[in-house]
Protein backbone atom coordinates (compact mmCIF):
# COMPACT_ATOMS: atom_id res chain seq x y z
CA UNK A 1 0.00 0.00 0.00
CA UNK A 2 2.76 2.23 0.47
CA UNK A 3 4.27 2.41 -2.69
CA UNK A 4 1.11 2.59 -4.23
CA UNK A 5 0.00 5.72 -2.18
CA UNK A 6 3.93 7.16 -3.42
CA UNK A 7 2.88 6.14 -7.33
CA UNK A 8 -0.55 8.02 -6.96
CA UNK A 9 1.01 10.93 -5.12
CA UNK A 10 3.43 11.28 -7.67
CA UNK A 11 1.49 11.07 -10.89
CA UNK A 12 -0.85 13.45 -8.76
CA UNK A 13 1.77 16.25 -8.63
CA UNK A 14 3.15 16.02 -11.76
CA UNK A 15 0.60 15.77 -13.92
CA UNK A 16 -1.12 18.77 -12.06
CA UNK A 17 1.99 20.61 -12.63
CA UNK A 18 1.85 20.13 -15.88
CA UNK A 19 -1.48 21.25 -16.26
CA UNK A 20 -1.71 24.05 -14.35
CA UNK A 21 1.77 25.50 -15.13
CA UNK A 22 1.87 24.76 -19.13
CA UNK A 23 -0.54 24.49 -21.66
CA UNK A 24 -1.40 22.04 -24.43
CA UNK A 25 0.87 22.17 -26.91
CA UNK A 26 -1.06 21.82 -30.62
CA UNK A 27 1.56 22.33 -32.93
CA UNK A 28 4.81 20.28 -33.57
CA UNK A 29 7.43 22.88 -32.79
CA UNK A 30 5.96 23.92 -29.48
CA UNK A 31 5.34 20.50 -28.70
CA UNK A 32 9.07 19.77 -29.43
CA UNK A 33 11.27 22.62 -28.32
CA UNK A 34 8.84 24.89 -26.94
CA UNK A 35 9.70 28.57 -27.53
CA UNK A 36 13.28 27.92 -27.70
CA UNK A 37 13.49 30.42 -24.89
CA UNK A 38 13.59 28.23 -21.48
CA UNK A 39 14.93 29.73 -18.30
CA UNK A 40 18.34 28.75 -17.62
CA UNK A 41 17.63 27.76 -14.08
CA UNK A 42 14.51 25.85 -15.06
CA UNK A 43 16.79 24.02 -17.99
CA UNK A 44 19.28 23.58 -15.60
CA UNK A 45 17.38 21.91 -13.49
CA UNK A 46 16.08 19.60 -16.20
CA UNK A 47 19.34 19.23 -17.75
CA UNK A 48 20.96 17.30 -14.77
CA UNK A 49 17.43 15.11 -13.66
CA UNK A 50 17.13 13.60 -17.45
CA UNK A 51 21.10 12.72 -16.45
CA UNK A 52 19.92 11.05 -13.51
CA UNK A 53 19.67 7.76 -15.07
CA UNK A 54 19.25 4.46 -13.38
CA UNK A 55 22.80 4.03 -13.17
CA UNK A 56 23.30 7.37 -11.19
CA UNK A 57 21.04 6.16 -8.37
CA UNK A 58 21.95 2.31 -8.22
CA UNK A 59 25.45 1.52 -9.98
CA UNK A 60 26.92 4.47 -7.58
CA UNK A 61 25.91 3.10 -4.69
CA UNK A 62 26.90 -0.67 -5.60
CA UNK A 63 30.35 0.42 -6.87
CA UNK A 64 31.57 2.74 -4.21
CA UNK A 65 30.29 -0.23 -1.96
CA UNK A 66 32.29 -3.03 -3.37
CA UNK A 67 35.02 -0.89 -4.78
CA UNK A 68 35.30 2.24 -2.53
CA UNK A 69 36.11 5.46 -3.58
CA UNK A 70 37.82 4.30 -6.64
CA UNK A 71 34.27 2.80 -8.02
CA UNK A 72 32.80 6.02 -7.27
CA UNK A 73 35.61 8.25 -9.16
CA UNK A 74 35.13 6.10 -12.13
CA UNK A 75 31.23 6.68 -12.28
CA UNK A 76 31.11 10.39 -11.20
CA UNK A 77 33.72 12.01 -12.83
CA UNK A 78 33.19 11.04 -16.36
CA UNK A 79 29.16 11.75 -15.84
CA UNK A 80 30.26 15.33 -14.99
CA UNK A 81 32.65 16.15 -16.84
CA UNK A 82 30.63 15.06 -20.25
CA UNK A 83 28.05 17.92 -19.72
CA UNK A 84 30.86 20.24 -19.29
CA UNK A 85 32.43 19.33 -22.63
CA UNK A 86 29.10 19.19 -24.46
CA UNK A 87 28.90 22.80 -24.10
CA UNK A 88 30.67 24.02 -26.90
CA UNK A 89 28.89 21.68 -29.33
CA UNK A 90 25.93 22.70 -27.88
CA UNK A 91 26.56 26.11 -28.53
CA UNK A 92 27.83 25.47 -32.54
CA UNK A 93 24.83 23.44 -33.30
CA UNK A 94 22.48 26.13 -32.01
CA UNK A 95 24.48 28.61 -33.66
CA UNK A 96 24.40 26.65 -37.21
CA UNK A 97 20.80 25.63 -37.10
CA UNK A 98 18.95 28.01 -34.90
CA UNK A 99 15.30 26.68 -35.98
CA UNK A 100 16.12 22.56 -35.91
CA UNK A 101 14.82 19.94 -33.27
CA UNK A 102 17.23 17.21 -33.41
CA UNK A 103 20.96 15.44 -34.30
CA UNK A 104 19.71 13.60 -37.20
CA UNK A 105 18.33 16.53 -38.32
CA UNK A 106 21.73 18.92 -38.48
CA UNK A 107 23.05 15.96 -39.87
CA UNK A 108 21.18 15.55 -42.49
CA UNK A 109 21.08 19.17 -43.82
CA UNK A 110 24.95 19.13 -42.98
CA UNK A 111 25.56 16.28 -45.56
CA UNK A 112 22.34 16.12 -47.57
CA UNK A 113 21.80 12.54 -47.20
CA UNK A 114 19.17 10.48 -45.89
CA UNK A 115 20.98 7.57 -45.71
CA UNK A 116 23.29 9.90 -42.61
CA UNK A 117 19.85 10.83 -41.52
CA UNK A 118 18.64 7.65 -40.85
CA UNK A 119 21.87 5.93 -39.39
CA UNK A 120 21.29 8.68 -37.05
CA UNK A 121 17.94 7.97 -36.21
CA UNK A 122 19.01 4.12 -35.64
CA UNK A 123 21.79 5.03 -33.05
CA UNK A 124 19.44 7.76 -31.59
CA UNK A 125 15.96 5.91 -31.57
CA UNK A 126 17.75 2.65 -29.69
CA UNK A 127 19.16 4.81 -27.03
CA UNK A 128 15.80 5.82 -26.60
CA UNK A 129 14.27 2.62 -26.29
CA UNK A 130 17.22 0.98 -24.08
CA UNK A 131 17.18 3.74 -21.82
CA UNK A 132 13.45 3.34 -21.47
CA UNK A 133 14.23 0.15 -20.73
CA UNK A 134 16.30 0.45 -18.29
CA UNK A 135 14.52 3.12 -16.19
CA UNK A 136 11.79 0.98 -15.97
CA UNK A 137 13.87 -2.39 -15.02
CA UNK A 138 15.57 -0.59 -12.24
CA UNK A 139 11.85 1.51 -10.92
CA UNK A 140 10.18 -1.72 -10.71
CA UNK A 141 12.45 -4.15 -9.51
CA UNK A 142 12.79 -2.08 -5.88
CA UNK A 143 8.64 -0.72 -6.41
CA UNK A 144 7.25 -4.50 -7.07
CA UNK A 145 8.76 -5.60 -3.63
CA UNK A 146 7.49 -2.83 -1.60
CA UNK A 147 4.10 -3.22 -3.39
CA UNK A 148 3.86 -6.70 -3.78
CA UNK A 149 2.44 -5.93 -7.63
CA UNK A 150 4.16 -8.38 -10.35
CA UNK A 151 7.43 -6.62 -11.76
CA UNK A 152 5.77 -6.34 -15.14
CA UNK A 153 2.50 -4.49 -13.89
CA UNK A 154 4.72 -1.49 -12.38
CA UNK A 155 6.95 -1.50 -15.75
CA UNK A 156 3.54 -0.64 -17.22
CA UNK A 157 2.08 1.48 -14.11
CA UNK A 158 5.54 3.66 -14.56
CA UNK A 159 5.29 3.80 -18.10
CA UNK A 160 1.92 5.45 -18.17
CA UNK A 161 2.62 8.01 -15.28
CA UNK A 162 5.61 9.33 -17.47
CA UNK A 163 3.21 9.53 -20.18
CA UNK A 164 0.15 10.98 -18.59
CA UNK A 165 1.85 14.41 -18.13
CA UNK A 166 4.24 14.23 -21.29
CA UNK A 167 1.42 14.15 -23.55
CA UNK A 168 -0.02 17.36 -22.57
CA UNK A 169 3.05 19.84 -23.91
CA UNK A 170 5.81 17.59 -24.32
CA UNK A 171 9.00 19.44 -23.96
CA UNK A 172 7.67 22.08 -21.62
CA UNK A 173 6.25 19.18 -19.40
CA UNK A 174 9.26 17.26 -19.51
CA UNK A 175 11.16 20.46 -18.06
CA UNK A 176 9.12 21.25 -15.37
CA UNK A 177 8.54 18.07 -14.19
CA UNK A 178 12.38 17.82 -14.50
CA UNK A 179 12.50 20.47 -12.24
CA UNK A 180 10.75 19.47 -9.77
CA UNK A 181 12.19 15.84 -9.83
CA UNK A 182 15.50 17.74 -9.36
CA UNK A 183 14.88 19.58 -6.02
CA UNK A 184 13.23 17.06 -4.43
CA UNK A 185 16.03 14.87 -4.93
CA UNK A 186 18.20 17.00 -3.84
CA UNK A 187 16.73 17.94 -0.64
CA UNK A 188 16.27 13.74 -0.03
CA UNK A 189 19.88 12.95 -1.24
CA UNK A 190 21.38 16.02 1.31
CA UNK A 191 19.31 14.37 4.26
CA UNK A 192 20.06 11.00 3.66
CA UNK A 193 23.60 11.99 3.76
CA UNK A 194 23.36 14.19 6.80
CA UNK A 195 21.57 11.29 8.68
CA UNK A 196 24.04 8.46 7.79
CA UNK A 197 27.07 10.56 8.99
CA UNK A 198 25.17 11.02 12.41
CA UNK A 199 24.63 7.22 12.39
CA UNK A 200 27.59 6.47 11.92
CA UNK A 201 30.14 9.55 12.47
CA UNK A 202 32.42 10.71 9.55
CA UNK A 203 33.97 7.15 10.84
CA UNK A 204 31.88 5.20 8.60
CA UNK A 205 32.84 6.56 5.19
CA UNK A 206 36.60 7.05 6.09
CA UNK A 207 36.58 2.98 6.82
CA UNK A 208 34.63 2.52 3.79
CA UNK A 209 36.70 4.55 1.14
CA UNK A 210 38.51 1.20 -0.21
CA UNK A 211 35.13 -0.86 -0.53
CA UNK A 212 33.78 -3.90 1.38
CA UNK A 213 36.95 -5.91 0.95
CA UNK A 214 39.11 -2.90 1.61
CA UNK A 215 41.51 -3.87 -1.37
CA UNK A 216 41.11 -0.67 -3.78
CA UNK A 217 43.24 1.95 -2.36
CA UNK A 218 44.92 3.03 -5.84
CA UNK A 219 42.97 4.41 -9.59
CA UNK A 220 45.63 2.23 -11.78
CA UNK A 221 47.69 -0.37 -9.23
CA UNK A 222 46.17 -3.65 -7.77
CA UNK A 223 42.82 -4.41 -7.88
CA UNK A 224 42.16 -0.37 -8.69
CA UNK A 225 43.77 -1.37 -12.32
CA UNK A 226 40.91 -4.24 -12.53
CA UNK A 227 38.45 -1.52 -11.68
CA UNK A 228 39.91 0.63 -14.36
CA UNK A 229 39.86 -1.88 -16.97
CA UNK A 230 36.69 -3.52 -16.12
CA UNK A 231 34.65 -0.58 -15.84
CA UNK A 232 36.54 2.68 -15.18
CA UNK A 233 37.35 3.01 -19.24
CA UNK A 234 34.37 1.50 -20.88
CA UNK A 235 32.22 3.71 -18.64
CA UNK A 236 34.29 6.64 -19.56
CA UNK A 237 34.15 6.53 -22.75
CA UNK A 238 30.44 5.48 -22.46
CA UNK A 239 29.67 8.12 -20.71
CA UNK A 240 31.99 11.21 -22.29
CA UNK A 241 30.05 10.26 -25.53
CA UNK A 242 26.37 10.02 -23.47
CA UNK A 243 24.89 13.46 -24.78
CA UNK A 244 26.50 13.13 -27.90
CA UNK A 245 24.25 10.28 -28.47
CA UNK A 246 21.72 11.36 -26.67
CA UNK A 247 18.47 13.52 -28.36
CA UNK A 248 17.33 14.76 -25.03
CA UNK A 249 20.40 17.17 -24.75
CA UNK A 250 20.19 18.13 -28.38
CA UNK A 251 16.73 19.05 -27.79
CA UNK A 252 17.32 21.32 -25.00
CA UNK A 253 20.33 22.81 -26.53
CA UNK A 254 17.73 23.96 -29.21
CA UNK A 255 14.50 24.89 -26.16
CA UNK A 256 17.17 26.49 -23.79
CA UNK A 257 17.43 30.47 -24.16
CA UNK A 258 20.27 30.84 -26.58
CA UNK A 259 22.54 33.25 -24.61
CA UNK A 260 22.25 31.14 -21.14
CA UNK A 261 23.03 27.44 -22.78
CA UNK A 262 26.70 27.07 -21.67
CA UNK A 263 25.33 28.42 -18.15
CA UNK A 264 22.23 25.78 -18.30
CA UNK A 265 24.41 22.86 -18.89
CA UNK A 266 27.20 23.93 -16.57
CA UNK A 267 25.24 24.22 -13.52
CA UNK A 268 23.20 21.48 -14.60
CA UNK A 269 26.16 18.94 -14.26
CA UNK A 270 27.06 20.45 -10.98
CA UNK A 271 23.70 19.62 -9.80
CA UNK A 272 23.87 16.43 -11.77
CA UNK A 273 27.01 15.38 -9.64
CA UNK A 274 25.41 15.53 -6.19
CA UNK A 275 23.19 12.81 -6.72
CA UNK A 276 25.37 10.15 -7.39
CA UNK A 277 28.03 11.37 -4.94
CA UNK A 278 25.48 11.44 -2.07
CA UNK A 279 24.07 7.67 -3.16
CA UNK A 280 27.77 6.97 -3.36
CA UNK A 281 28.65 8.45 0.51
CA UNK A 282 26.35 5.69 1.27
CA UNK A 283 27.88 3.03 -0.04
CA UNK A 284 30.76 3.75 1.46
CA UNK A 285 28.88 4.13 4.80
CA UNK A 286 27.63 0.54 3.90
CA UNK A 287 31.23 -0.79 3.16
CA UNK A 288 32.42 0.96 6.11
CA UNK A 289 30.06 -0.55 8.81
CA UNK A 290 30.73 -4.20 7.14
CA UNK A 291 27.09 -4.36 6.17
CA UNK A 292 26.71 -7.40 3.65
CA UNK A 293 24.51 -6.85 1.16
CA UNK A 294 21.38 -9.33 -0.26
CA UNK A 295 21.07 -7.78 -3.46
CA UNK A 296 24.03 -5.70 -5.05
CA UNK A 297 21.66 -4.32 -7.91
CA UNK A 298 19.80 -2.46 -5.32
CA UNK A 299 22.05 -1.89 -2.42
CA UNK A 300 21.08 1.85 -1.60
CA UNK A 301 17.54 0.41 -0.89
CA UNK A 302 18.46 -2.02 1.32
CA UNK A 303 20.94 0.59 2.91
CA UNK A 304 18.23 2.94 3.33
CA UNK A 305 16.39 0.30 5.20
CA UNK A 306 19.52 -0.84 7.47
CA UNK A 307 20.64 2.37 8.31
CA UNK A 308 17.83 4.68 9.01
CA UNK A 309 13.97 4.47 10.29
CA UNK A 310 11.59 2.88 8.41
CA UNK A 311 9.92 6.25 7.30
CA UNK A 312 12.66 7.17 5.48
CA UNK A 313 12.20 4.53 2.80
CA UNK A 314 8.80 7.11 1.58
CA UNK A 315 11.08 9.68 0.84
CA UNK A 316 13.81 7.26 -0.91
CA UNK A 317 11.21 5.97 -3.04
CA UNK A 318 9.75 9.40 -4.21
CA UNK A 319 13.37 10.03 -5.40
CA UNK A 320 13.81 6.76 -7.31
CA UNK A 321 10.28 7.59 -9.06
CA UNK A 322 11.61 11.01 -9.65
CA UNK A 323 14.86 10.40 -11.07
CA UNK A 324 13.88 7.21 -13.04
CA UNK A 325 10.84 8.93 -14.95
CA UNK A 326 12.49 11.78 -15.53
CA UNK A 327 14.61 10.16 -17.84
CA UNK A 328 11.56 8.25 -18.98
CA UNK A 329 9.63 11.58 -20.21
CA UNK A 330 12.83 13.19 -21.61
CA UNK A 331 13.10 9.82 -23.64
CA UNK A 332 9.48 10.24 -24.83
CA UNK A 333 10.08 13.96 -25.67
CA UNK A 334 13.17 12.80 -27.43
CA UNK A 335 11.31 9.99 -29.71
CA UNK A 336 8.65 12.68 -30.43
CA UNK A 337 11.17 15.14 -31.47
CA UNK A 338 12.90 12.16 -33.83
CA UNK A 339 9.65 11.21 -35.50
CA UNK A 340 9.75 14.56 -37.23
CA UNK A 341 12.79 13.48 -39.28
CA UNK A 342 10.50 10.30 -40.47
CA UNK A 343 7.10 12.09 -40.72
CA UNK A 344 7.79 15.76 -41.51
CA UNK A 345 6.90 18.75 -38.88
CA UNK A 346 2.94 18.78 -39.59
CA UNK A 347 1.72 15.73 -37.54
CA UNK A 348 1.74 15.61 -33.77
CA UNK A 349 -0.54 12.11 -33.69
CA UNK A 350 2.37 10.53 -35.22
CA UNK A 351 5.14 11.92 -32.98
CA UNK A 352 2.53 10.89 -30.18
CA UNK A 353 2.24 7.48 -31.53
CA UNK A 354 6.09 7.23 -31.35
CA UNK A 355 5.77 7.49 -27.53
CA UNK A 356 3.38 5.43 -27.37
CA UNK A 357 5.96 2.65 -29.22
CA UNK A 358 8.76 3.74 -26.60
CA UNK A 359 6.96 2.94 -24.00
CA UNK A 360 5.62 -0.37 -25.49
CA UNK A 361 9.46 -1.76 -26.35
CA UNK A 362 10.74 -0.49 -23.04
CA UNK A 363 8.15 -2.60 -21.36
CA UNK A 364 9.83 -5.40 -23.24
CA UNK A 365 13.40 -5.11 -22.63
CA UNK A 366 12.57 -4.31 -19.00
CA UNK A 367 10.59 -7.56 -19.22
CA UNK A 368 13.38 -9.91 -20.24
CA UNK A 369 14.48 -12.57 -18.14
CA UNK A 370 17.76 -12.12 -16.39
CA UNK A 371 18.77 -8.26 -17.38
CA UNK A 372 20.61 -5.92 -15.36
CA UNK A 373 21.01 -2.76 -14.64
CA UNK A 374 24.65 -1.97 -15.37
CA UNK A 375 25.02 -4.34 -18.16
CA UNK A 376 22.16 -2.48 -20.12
CA UNK A 377 23.99 0.43 -19.04
CA UNK A 378 27.43 -0.18 -20.22
CA UNK A 379 25.71 -1.78 -23.20
CA UNK A 380 23.94 1.50 -24.55
CA UNK A 381 26.63 2.98 -23.46
CA UNK A 382 28.62 1.61 -26.27
CA UNK A 383 25.70 1.96 -28.68
CA UNK A 384 25.84 6.06 -28.52
CA UNK A 385 29.82 6.00 -28.89
CA UNK A 386 29.00 4.94 -32.22
CA UNK A 387 28.10 8.50 -33.69
CA UNK A 388 30.72 10.58 -31.38
CA UNK A 389 33.41 10.82 -33.52
CA UNK A 390 31.14 11.79 -36.80
CA UNK A 391 29.27 13.82 -34.58
CA UNK A 392 31.81 15.50 -33.27
CA UNK A 393 34.45 16.07 -36.28
CA UNK A 394 31.32 17.46 -38.45
CA UNK A 395 30.75 20.48 -35.92
CA UNK A 396 34.51 20.84 -35.27
CA UNK A 397 33.94 21.90 -39.19
CA UNK A 398 35.99 18.36 -40.88
CA UNK A 399 34.69 17.66 -43.89
CA UNK A 400 33.55 13.93 -43.82
CA UNK A 401 31.16 12.37 -46.80
CA UNK A 402 28.15 11.15 -46.11
CA UNK A 403 28.92 7.67 -47.33
CA UNK A 404 31.98 7.65 -45.00
CA UNK A 405 29.94 8.58 -42.38
CA UNK A 406 27.53 5.61 -42.75
CA UNK A 407 30.38 3.21 -43.29
CA UNK A 408 31.88 4.47 -39.61
CA UNK A 409 29.08 3.89 -37.84
CA UNK A 410 28.08 0.65 -39.41
CA UNK A 411 31.45 -0.48 -38.95
CA UNK A 412 31.58 0.62 -35.46
CA UNK A 413 28.61 -1.08 -34.49
CA UNK A 414 29.41 -4.02 -36.26
CA UNK A 415 32.74 -4.67 -34.73
CA UNK A 416 32.62 -2.63 -31.75
CA UNK A 417 29.24 -3.44 -30.18
CA UNK A 418 29.76 -7.54 -30.23
CA UNK A 419 33.33 -7.09 -28.64
CA UNK A 420 31.87 -5.26 -25.82
CA UNK A 421 28.78 -8.00 -25.36
CA UNK A 422 30.99 -11.06 -25.48
CA UNK A 423 32.84 -8.78 -22.60
CA UNK A 424 29.78 -8.06 -20.87
CA UNK A 425 27.98 -11.39 -20.80
CA UNK A 426 31.47 -12.88 -19.90
CA UNK A 427 32.18 -10.59 -17.65
CA UNK A 428 35.59 -10.07 -19.34
CA UNK A 429 37.23 -6.17 -18.58
CA UNK A 430 39.84 -6.92 -21.44
CA UNK A 431 37.00 -7.21 -24.24
CA UNK A 432 34.72 -4.78 -22.93
CA UNK A 433 37.46 -1.66 -23.01
CA UNK A 434 38.41 -2.91 -26.25
CA UNK A 435 34.93 -3.43 -27.36
CA UNK A 436 34.28 0.24 -26.07
CA UNK A 437 37.32 1.91 -28.03
CA UNK A 438 36.83 -0.25 -31.07
CA UNK A 439 33.49 1.32 -31.20
CA UNK A 440 33.90 5.24 -30.64
CA UNK A 441 37.70 4.89 -33.19
CA UNK A 442 36.65 3.02 -35.49
CA UNK A 443 33.61 5.10 -36.37
CA UNK A 444 35.83 8.53 -37.04
CA UNK A 445 38.92 6.25 -38.95
CA UNK A 446 36.40 4.52 -41.23
CA UNK A 447 34.72 7.48 -41.98
CA UNK A 448 37.63 9.52 -42.54
CA UNK A 449 39.44 7.28 -44.79
CA UNK A 450 36.23 6.85 -47.17
CA UNK A 451 36.28 10.36 -47.44
CA UNK A 452 39.89 10.47 -48.31
CA UNK A 453 38.93 7.59 -50.65
CA UNK A 454 36.13 9.89 -52.06
CA UNK A 455 38.17 12.58 -52.63
CA UNK A 456 40.93 11.17 -54.61
CA UNK A 457 38.78 9.07 -56.89
CA UNK A 458 37.24 12.33 -57.75
CA UNK A 459 40.17 13.96 -58.88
Amino acid sequence: MKGIIILAVYAAVMYLATVTLTKKEKSVEGFCVGSRSEGWLLSALSIGATWIWAPALFTSTEKAYSAGWVGLFWFLVPNVLCLIIFIPFAKKIRAEMPEGMTLSGYMKEKYQSDGVKRIYLFQLIGLAVLSTGVQLLAGSQILSSVTGLPFWAVTILLALIALSYSLFSGIKASMLTDAIQMVFMLIACGLFVIFGIRQTGVQGIIQGLHGRTGEYTSLFSGKGLEIFLSFGLPTAIGLLSGPFGDQSFWQRAFAVKKEKLGRSFLLGAILFGMVPLSMGILGLIGAGTGYNVVDLGVINFELIQYLFPAWAVIPFLFMIVSGLLSTVDSNLCSVSSLTTDIAGTGDLKKSKAAMLALLAAGILIANIPGMTVTNLFLFYGTLRASTLLPTVLTLKGVKLSAKGIVAGVIAALAVGLPIFAYGSIWSIGTYKTVGSLTTVLLAGFVALIVTRLEVRHAC
